[in-house]
């Protein structure tokens, strides 16, 4: 059955978010549609945008210890992804209202529906960004310079699948931002092991959201919407293998170049059971793809979140050994 065979969703629920969600039970009816915009009632979003942030902390702090300011950045971060996904997400349904009107799983979403005008929800994404941005101030400058030039990217990703085949490079950028930021904020200065973080990060993201994408394929076929799973195709295999190895290799070095040579081999062991332990998760995911199955696609992709909590459960604890 095509996407476009789907069964329409109950008035005012959104057809890829998971039934009897938080938002669609408890939330006061007149703030549903703006939750929704946000993306808080799927909040694998705000996992995939937070981890990486959880990375550079645990990392940075197994490099050179916690710091007094680590409890606040590990929250601040988990709010501030929490907010800017949601203000990203809304950008997003901004500028993607007409496609997403066109595709079987999108056109439920607020914006095409007319739950919310365009109007209305650029000031939510102002609203958005504004707490977001007081909650950034709080880190030092040189964290908060980083996090002000990520708004570049947050502009360009939903514009990237009209031009390039590679949209999911964009929001690989975009997305783990965060683990440079979060290490700097950490540390006072934006160091090597975080460019290799960062990197295996976008491997990952290539990874994962070329997964998701094999859901809307038929959809952006027609509509002309471009993504690594129209370009992959068959080859989806081969080159998900590529971005696994990617990820481990990036990881490990980012891990080896801030540990080795510091005197403590427990703790870079057990640092070094991140690289392992995700791509044994991404290998599973492998082995379980059925890329002409959007049910398993989306299934599959859900389960990153368990990837990158992973990687960050093996970094903090080396941190605290």
């Amino acid at each position: 059955m095509g996407a476009s065979d789907r069964t329409p969703e109950p008035q005012g629920t959104v057809a890829d978010a998971a039934l009897g969600n938080w938002v669609d039970r408890l939330a006061p009816e007149l703030t549903r549609p703006y939750l929704r915009l946000s993306r808080a009632d799927r909040p694998i979003g705000t996992w995939l945008l937070l981890l990486p942030c959880w990375w550079g902390l645990a990392l940075g702090a197994a490099e050179t210890g916690w710091r007094p300011g680590d409890a606040w950045i590990w929250l601040g971060c988990a709010a501030g992804a929490w907010l800017m996904r949601g203000a990203g997400c809304t950008w997003n349904d901004i500028t993607d209202r007409d496609f997403d009107a066109a595709v079987a799983r999108t056109r439920s979403r607020p914006i095409p529906s007319g739950q919310v005008t365009v109007r209305r929800a650029l000031i939510w994404m102002a609203v958005q960004m504004a707490l977001a941005g007081a909650i950034l101030m709080t880190f030092n400058w040189a964290a908060i310079l980083l996090g002000l030039s990520s708004l570049v990217l947050v502009a360009i990703y939903p514009f990237a699948k009209r031009f390039t085949w590679w949209p999911q490079v964009f929001l690989g950028l975009a997305f783990n931002w965060g683990a440079l930021l979060a290490y700097t904020a950490h540390g006072g200065r934006l160091g090597l092991p975080a460019l290799f973080l960062y990197a295996a990060g976008i491997a990952w993201t290539l990874f994962y959201d070329t997964i998701y994408a094999h859901q809307d394929k038929e959809d952006d076929a027609l509509i002309g919407v471009k993504s690594t799973a129209r370009l992959f195709g068959a080859a989806t295999a081969k080159w998900l293998g590529l971005f696994l190895v990617a990820t481990v290799t990036l990881l490990a070095t980012a891990i080896l170049i801030a540990l080795v040579g510091n005197g403590r081999p427990l703790q870079l062991a057990v640092a070094l059971a991140a690289p392992w332990a995700a791509g044994w998760h991404l290998l599973w995911q492998m082995r379980r793809l059925d890329i002409d199955d959007p049910a398993v696609c989306h299934r599959l992709f859900l389960s990153n979140r368990d990837t990158g909590l992973l990687i960050a459960l093996f970094l903090a604890t080396g941190a605290f050994l």
